[in-house]
């Protein structure tokens, strides 16, 4: 879902926020919080897709906020809910989940113009070991990469982060997709600059106050290799290994950073790994 960002000589430019605009955006985050609160818990075998797109969609509603996605390029929901070997932009439909199936929910609200976007994954029932890892590494990785944001100079830091935890945990190898990345959030869901979640020479843009990313590792436990099915949306593992993604909204402000998708602010995670999330003054 990766949208058009403005160009300036040559390079996409970076939307710097105020720290009003990114307390909106943190009450975007929290309403976000919610609905994926809502639908990770509706997300038990029996149910079908779209039923955790209604339960998100109604809190969205509820709370007067409105999808990023439901319309985006002709996004048909208000979720993205991939299935297995489905790695992103899986769309809600008759699909029912089974005991074991493993399902990345991705999901955004606006609120006031300002945007939020996060993902989580879910195991449905009772789950492979092997899946659970997957889950829990992800899961991990963001948040090394949330940390690099606090402790790093540039961008490129990030997926530095989430390439060196991943690639220490022991046992398998699990790769991680380099088609897919995070992105700048703001006044659009999609914007400059992309944050990879793996490590490159390329240092990226400086952080600075302003700064707001979605950071977003997947990682899958067969090849990285992807291809998009004939809805031109949902993306697979070619070799049909599960996959997993998670996602969360940062603000970066003079005082530190904050996770906008979060209520607590990320500290729960962020603390043992040496960052004290700061609220947005």
């Amino acid at each position: 879902m990766k949208g058009h960002t403005p160009m300036a000589f040559g390079q996409p430019r970076i939307e710097y926020k105020t720290n009003a605009q990114m307390r909106t955006m943190h009450e975007a985050g929290l309403v976000l919080s919610r609905a994926l609160d809502a639908a990770v818990a509706a997300a038990v075998p029996g149910v079908t897709t779209k039923h955790l797109d209604e339960v998100f969609a109604a809190v969205l509603n509820e709370a007067g906020a409105k999808s990023n996605f439901l319309g985006y390029h002709g996004f048909p929901a208000t979720i993205c809910t991939s299935v297995n070997e489905e790695v992103v932009h899986g769309i809600p439909g008759s699909r029912i989940l089974n005991n074991g199936d493993i399902i990345s929910i991705d999901g955004g609200a606006i609120v006031d113009g300002w945007h939020s976007d996060s993902a989580r994954t879910v195991i449905v029932g009772e789950p492979d070991p092997e899946d659970q890892r997957l889950s829990d590494v992800t899961q991990a990785a963001m948040w090394h990469g949330i940390a690099a944001l606090a402790k790093g100079s540039h961008v490129g830091d990030i997926g530095a982060a989430i390439d060196d935890y991943v690639s220490s945990v022991p046992g398998k190898p699990l790769g991680i997709l380099e088609d897919y990345v995070g992105h700048g959030i703001g006044s659009e869901m999609h914007m400059a600059p992309d944050v990879l979640n793996y490590r490159t020479s390329h240092r990226g843009p400086k952080l600075r106050a302003g700064l707001c990313l979605a950071i977003e590792p997947m990682l899958v436990r067969g090849s990285i290799e992807t291809a998009v099915l004939e809805d031109d949306w949902t993306v697979v593992t070619t070799d049909g290994q599960r996959s997993c993604q998670w996602e969360h909204s940062v603000a970066v402000h003079e005082k530190g950073i904050w996770v906008l998708s979060a209520p607590d602010g990320g500290a729960e995670h962020l603390v043992p790994l040496g960052v004290v999330p700061v609220p947005i003054p």
